[in-house]
């Protein structure tokens, strides 16, 4: 018997032409099956080149699912600090929190998928010029949500004398998830302005190397170490025939040339996949190398079996 706990939520990729009434089931399956929380990927562009697999737009989405659910909580993993002015960013998830009654996250990044910046017309600055831009978001969005007027005046924005109303829901403010490998830069702002780091699809060893430089960072500022969670895919099964069908939907969907089977073995560093107890042994290790939350990734989007089989059979067993 696995002992401890590790919370296990669900992430979708949006910008896998995801649609409205498979994003309702999958929030609504999730409220049934007892996930705490539901992340979605925070693009416009599919990530493999399928143009023709849209992507409804993240914020917007998990207001639309604030107003139609009650328990589970919403946020982005991550938003691109490159898409959005950090007021405009401040208030959307501002007014998300307030439809929601409290239940939604921040995740935020520097923005990675160049393609897409150019396809929409966002500046794509080198990484050293994002990581500032980030830097100056997250002080931004916390003035935004404190309750004292908040001037600021940067490299690449400048506010005066705010005072942003109304406040969100939770106070001191929405919980705000960092997203990376934990690099120097990156653990620093976390140490600083985050509540949770959140890296993907990390094999066990990196995994604890990267917490304890967050843990170090936060140390070198006075303060507590923050919780650590890793997304990463996810493919369960009752059986090993419904784990191999599982799969042979993942490749046919991400159009590998792998078979099945082959996937299932290129994938067993970096994916968490297996039987429930199989999947159970894994995530035992990750909660054992200090992670707090495990984001699974669910590609198939209309397979709610996998959902219950996460909430009903799986959680239980580590919490």
């Amino acid at each position: 018997m696995i002992r401890g706990r590790v919370d296990l939520c669900l992430m979708i990729e949006g910008q896998d032409g995801v649609t409205w009434p498979q994003c309702l089931a999958l929030a609504q399956a999730c409220e049934s099956h007892g996930i705490p929380a539901l992340f979605r990927s925070d693009h416009y562009l599919n990530l493999g080149g399928q143009s023709e697999r849209g992507s409804l737009d993240a914020w917007a989405t998990l207001a639309a699912l604030a107003a139609r659910t009650s328990t589970l909580r919403l946020g982005t993993l991550v938003s691109p600090a490159t898409f959005r002015h950090p007021s405009e960013l401040a208030k959307v998830v501002v007014a998300a929190d307030h439809v929601s009654g409290g239940r939604v996250e921040l995740g935020l990044g520097a923005g990675w998928h160049e393609r897409e910046h150019a396809a929409y017309g966002f500046p794509f600055p080198p990484l050293k010029v994002r990581m500032e831009m980030l830097a100056e978001q997250l002080e931004i969005v916390h003035g935004h949500w404190a309750d004292e007027p908040f001037s600021f005046a940067g490299e690449h924005y400048r506010l005066e004398a705010l005072e942003a109303q109304p406040k969100p829901v939770q106070r001191p403010h929405p919980p705000l998830l960092m997203g990376g490998i934990a690099g120097p830069r990156g653990a620093a702002l976390a140490a600083r302005w985050a509540d949770e780091y959140n890296t993907p699809f990390a094999v066990l060893g990196d995994v604890a190397a990267m917490k304890d430089r967050v843990t170090a960072a936060c140390e070198a500022v006075g303060r507590e170490p923050i919780a650590f969670s890793l997304m990463t895919g996810v493919i369960v099964g009752r059986d090993r025939d419904e784990v191999r069908e599982r799969a042979r939907l993942v490749v046919e969907l991400r159009q590998d040339a792998e078979d099945p089977d082959e996937f299932l073995s290129s994938t067993t560093s970096s994916w968490i996949t297996g039987t429930v107890d199989e999947v159970a042994e894994q995530l035992g290790a990750l909660r054992d190398a200090g992670v707090a939350r495990v984001m699974c990734q669910h590609l198939l989007h209309d397979d709610l079996d996998a959902v219950a089989l996460i909430g009903d059979e799986l959680a239980p067993m580590l919490a």
